[in-house]
This record gives C-alpha cells, sequence and structure tokens, in this order.
C-alpha cells in the first residue's frame, strides 16, 4: 500500500484546525499536524506577498488523494489552495500500519 504526506497552507487556525478535523473524523487523514505561524513569501497578481499561514501535514493513503483534494477545496478559504503531495518512501511498519487502520 502507498502512502503520502499532503501539504496544504491556509490562513487562519481556525481553518486549518477545521479542514484537518474534518478530514480526520472522515478518515480520509489518520493525522494533520498543524504548524502555526509559518511566513509565507509568494507571487499573486504580479506581486509579491508575504503572510503568516497555518500549514496542515496531512498523512493518509495515495489512494485517497483525489477524495482529500476534493474536500480540501470545498472547506479552504482560498481561490486557490496549496495540495501537494509527496509520496512515503519508507516508514516504520507500525507507523505505516496505523496509517492504514484509521483511514478509509
Amino acid at each position: 500500500m502507498d502512502y503520502i504526506i499532503i501539504l496544504s497552507n491556509t490562513n487562519s487556525m481556525d481553518s486549518a484546525e477545521t479542514i484537518s478535523t474534518f478530514l480526520v473524523k472522515e478518515k480520509l487523514a489518520a493525522c494533520v499536524n498543524i504548524i502555526p505561524k509559518i511566513k509565507s513569501i509568494y507571487s499573486w497578481d504580479n506581486k509579491i506577498e508575504k503572510d503568516e499561514e497555518f500549514l496542515m501535514v496531512i498523512k493518509t493513503k495515495q489512494a485517497l488523494f483525489e477524495l482529500v483534494k476534493e474536500k480540501i477545496t470545498l472547506l479552504h478559504p482560498y481561490e486557490i489552495p496549496e495540495i501537494i503531495s509527496i509520496k512515503i518512501d519508507d516508514g516504520t511498519t507500525d507507523y505505516l500500519n496505523w496509517i492504514k487502520n484509521n483511514t478509509l
């Protein structure tokens, strides 16, 4: 079975908690870590922007990516939310089984 980490930033702790709680409650993610107050510097509308954001680190199965992406997009306040997946190449058997047992 393939496992992934999905990264997504949002603009508030409330938004991050809403999205994270939904994903875990619906078993679309086994765990979401929220890293508060990261500094993001990016280009938007031909301007350089600097914002404080909240990073969600979402642990799930590759097979759930499309559904997770759909739900994040639905719940997210941004016009174009960051939704990036990174393959987990290796991990402890116990932890990967925990992801498996706590997701659909």
